[in-house]
């Protein structure tokens, strides 16, 4: 029987904050900066700075996703995705020469390190949108 009492819904209310903020931040912070009179400054690696962030998210909605026997295997499977390709990507980055400058940003490598960091950055959509998917759920009247 799933379990839809408070705490699934504290949980999965927590898990979509947290999930959603590396998503939401960088955009936030450049539309301030836009509207305070200095230029369009979209920071794509905060995503990846939010890391913590991400997956304390992840984590709180993979247990509201348990405890509710719903989205366990989109939340799951993407949260794994997601660490799986930050650290890649980062250890591509460090083992090729990228992270220390000793690699030039037009090499093909740097292009595979992106494409890590986009990839990350759709699981951690998928997580967020399983989040709110979720949280309808567990407030829904049965």
């Amino acid at each position: 029987m799933p379990k839809k009492g408070k705490l699934t819904q504290l949980l999965a209310v927590l898990g979509c904050l947290f999930a959603w903020l590396p998503l939401l931040a960088p955009l936030f912070f450049a539309l301030s900066r836009l509207f305070r009179g200095g230029s369009f400054l979209f920071d794509y690696l905060m995503p990846a700075e939010l890391f913590p962030a991400a997956m304390l998210g992840g984590g709180l909605l993979l247990w509201a996703a348990v405890r509710a026997r719903a989205y366990r295997g989109w939340i799951g499977w993407s949260l794994l995705a997601s660490i799986l390709l930050l650290v890649g990507s980062q250890a591509l980055a460090v083992a090729t020469g990228l992270a220390s400058g000793r690699t030039p940003t037009s090499s093909p490598w740097f292009y595979a390190v992106i494409a890590g960091l986009i990839f990350y950055i759709l699981a951690l959509v998928i997580i967020a949108v399983s989040g709110v998917r979720l949280a309808q759920d567990v407030f829904k009247k049965d």
